[in-house]
């Protein structure tokens, strides 16, 4: 009978605990974690090998997008673009996307040597289809002093650097 009723309370307690949680994660007291948009893991030279290769193929610029998963901004610049279809569409067309990554696992110094000096995060490199640098992009005046991007600014910034103008 004992075992009965200690089982009994096991349950319960467990049930209470899982509501509690299911409550929590509801209520926006505990983050789900963000989704990892950079690899500290990947070879980034041969990726930007492979990019401005790509783009000598299509005819298109290389955009190097210089971030961690650990920068709430470039977080937010992925969400801000995936939330504008206009914006991931003009980037999509006349860009091939390069992300390399910048962290304590690994800084890319050797390939990020190559490129002016980078200050703030993320930061975006323009590319031409042959691999020489266009343009050195600090994001900070893309956004809006606040917790996003500006729509305009940003719609400007590619196409200005898409080789369209």
């Amino acid at each position: 009978m004992r075992t009965a009723v200690f089982a009994l309370f096991v349950l319960l307690l467990a049930n209470s605990f899982a509501s509690g949680q299911a409550a929590a994660t509801r209520s926006g007291a505990t983050k789900p974690a963000r989704p990892a948009i950079f690899d500290p893991a990947r070879d980034a030279a041969k990726d930007l090998q492979e990019g401005i290769a790509e783009a000598a193929r299509s005819g298109k610029r290389v955009l190097v997008d210089v971030g961690g998963n650990w920068c709430g901004w470039c977080h937010e610049m992925e969400r801000f673009i995936e939330a504008h279809a206009e914006l991931k569409a003009l980037r999509d067309k006349y860009f091939v996307t390069v992300k390399v990554n910048y962290s304590p696992e690994n800084e890319n110094a050797a390939v990020l040597s190559k490129y002016p000096k980078i200050n703030g995060f993320p930061h975006l490199f323009v590319l031409d289809k042959d691999g020489s640098l266009l343009h050195s992009q600090d994001t900070s005046l893309l956004e809006d002093g606040k917790s996003s991007y500006v729509l305009e600014k940003f719609k400007d910034f590619l196409v200005q650097w898409s080789g369209q103008r």
